[in-house]
């Protein structure tokens, strides 16, 4: 894979996203990278947007109480992202003056941050050279480099020795390029109507040379959300995120009629840290009773 004409077709053709802006901070690239995972940039953008205005540096957000970090997450979906960004901001406060490290081991020891999102800030706030490994860029690799339809089951040891060797070896053309892989895979190489027409590298793409052919590996499941877990959750957060303090039961047994399910669902809420009981039976955010 040629790595040149892929970082300039990003020159080109990459969106235009606050997060890429020069001015912007480390702090503001990790908050995009906790608030990308499993959610579009057309959702992330204007919370993104808000919380920075808010809280612009890690000691700010840290000076919050966890109820109103949740209550200003709002729809975004897996809350408990909220959270360990807000732990996050903690440690970064606390133990690095306020600044968000520069390299992948210091990043991994930061609560709440795992592979991809330490070697992400590094590439994205620093410019470092470091696999960033994600669904878009395994798909781009699987067809232009394996010529398979997908990329199959994940393996973060073959998807980021894969990476590993495309990457050029100096820093800032290395962190480019994995920004360019990405945006590849998000824009272009998309799973289901891959635009191959529009893409800088079809000369060069093992998938287009075998004739794309069809995936036929292992199906990958389908996530569901109507009726689910994750639905109730949401909708149980949405009560207290839109009230000032602690609610009675019954107003969270309104949202959802299965009983068993919602018992189960809110429990699993003062589990995770999300929801707080209060001595006289009510429940509220953390933090706000």
């Amino acid at each position: 894979m040629e790595a040149d004409i892929l970082i300039d077709w990003f020159d080109e053709h990459g969106r235009d996203l606050p997060w890429r802006h020069p001015e912007c901070t480390p702090w503001g690239v990790l908050v995009s990278e906790i608030m990308l995972q499993q959610t579009p940039v057309a959702r992330v953008q204007p919370v993104w947007l808000e919380w920075l205005d808010r809280w612009p540096r890690p000691s700010s957000l840290a000076s919050a109480s966890q109820g109103e970090v949740l209550r200003a997450w709002g729809k975004l979906g897996y809350p408990r992202r909220a959270l360990r960004l807000h732990a996050a901001a903690s440690a970064i406060a606390t133990e690095h003056g306020d600044r968000v490290p520069d390299d992948v081991d210091t990043l991994l020891a930061l609560p709440g941050i795992g592979a991809y999102t330490a070697r992400a800030v590094a590439a994205f706030a620093y410019g470092k050279r470091a696999p960033v490994v994600d669904t878009n860029v395994r798909r781009v690799v699987a067809r232009a480099v394996h010529g398979a339809g997908d990329a199959g089951p994940a393996s973060n040891t073959r998807d980021m020795a894969d990476v590993e060797a495309l990457l050029p070896s100096s820093d800032t053309p290395a962190a480019r390029f994995s920004a360019a892989i990405m945006e590849l895979g998000a824009l272009v190489c998309t799973a289901r109507s891959p635009r191959c027409a529009d893409c800088p590298l079809t000369g060069l793409c093992a998938w287009q040379r075998a004739g794309k052919p069809a995936y036929s590996g292992p199906a990958k499941p389908v996530q569901k959300f109507a009726g689910t877990d994750r639905q109730v959750r949401g909708l149980l957060l949405d009560v207290l995120r839109n009230t000032s303090g602690p609610v009675a039961k019954t107003a969270l047994d309104a949202v959802w009629s299965k009983s068993g399910q919602r018992d189960r669902c809110l429990h699993s809420l003062l589990e995770d840290g999300l929801v707080e009981q209060t001595t006289d039976g009510h429940f509220a955010l953390p933090g706000e009773h």
